[in-house]
């Protein structure tokens, strides 16, 4: 699948999932490039329907595009509950466990998600798995120490890369932290992965979402699919 293909596909999901949005709900706003369309297509609901809605979003990026159409943004302490998030995933398999922050967000992405009443997933086809893990797994970490962390992911045979920018110096996610990218191709037991990693010294989080979100919105070439989480 080429890129022009896959914008397509993502296009249409980020429609179709712009319409759980409605007027007076508070809704987290993800990130990422499948996000930038359903934030268009709000920013145009708002601009030529009068849609009226609250935001909050998972990294200052998402913000400044929803605030440029004029959608009001708030902080995530400011509201007492958030009544659907929306967000993109790197990767998702048939027990809807999870692989997000590409776009280095997980942990904004994670602390939404948790504060929300209902968590939607907008991917294209590709991003759906039957084994999670050939994308790399994200791991937010201080920078303080980040050697001795990566050695510690090293002797686990966790395969860790520093993620660096096009400089060659680590990414700074939104609270300043590294990423540090875990190749490990496949994930056998995430709920195992998932408590050795937040128990490490020095990982602030993980990108490993497990069995959190209710609806995966596929972007399909025969029309948008919908998958529903019968365990939530």
């Amino acid at each position: 699948m080429d890129k022009s293909q896959q914008d397509a596909l993502k296009k249409a999901a980020g429609i179709e999932a712009a319409k759980l949005v409605t007027d007076g709900m508070i809704a987290g706003l993800g990130t990422g490039s499948t996000v930038r369309f359903l934030v268009d297509e709000l920013g145009r609901r708002v601009q030529e329907e009068g849609l009226n809605f609250i935001g909050v979003t998972t990294s200052r990026r998402t913000q400044e595009q929803a605030e440029s159409y004029g959608i009001k943004i708030v902080d995530v302490d400011d509201v007492d509950h958030i009544d659907v998030t929306i967000d993109g995933a790197d990767e998702v398999d048939k027990d809807f466990n999870g692989i997000k922050g590409g776009g280095a967000a997980l942990l904004w992405e994670k602390i939404v998600a948790t504060n929300s009443n209902k968590i939607v997933w907008i991917v294209d086809e590709s991003k759906v798995v039957d084994t999670i893990g050939k994308f790399p797994l994200p791991v937010e970490v201080i920078p303080f120490g980040a050697g001795h962390v990566i050695k510690h992911f090293e002797d686990r045979g966790y395969q860790p890369v520093l993620r660096l920018d096009k400089d060659g110096k680590p990414v700074r996610t939104d609270e300043n932290n590294y990423v540090v990218d875990l190749h490990m191709e496949r994930i056998e037991h995430p709920q195992d992965l998932a408590e050795d990693l937040i128990n490490t010294v020095g990982v602030v989080e993980h990108g490993l979402f497990l069995n959190m979100v209710d609806t995966v919105i596929v972007g399909d070439p025969h029309g948008p699919r919908v998958m529903t989480n019968s365990n939530k």
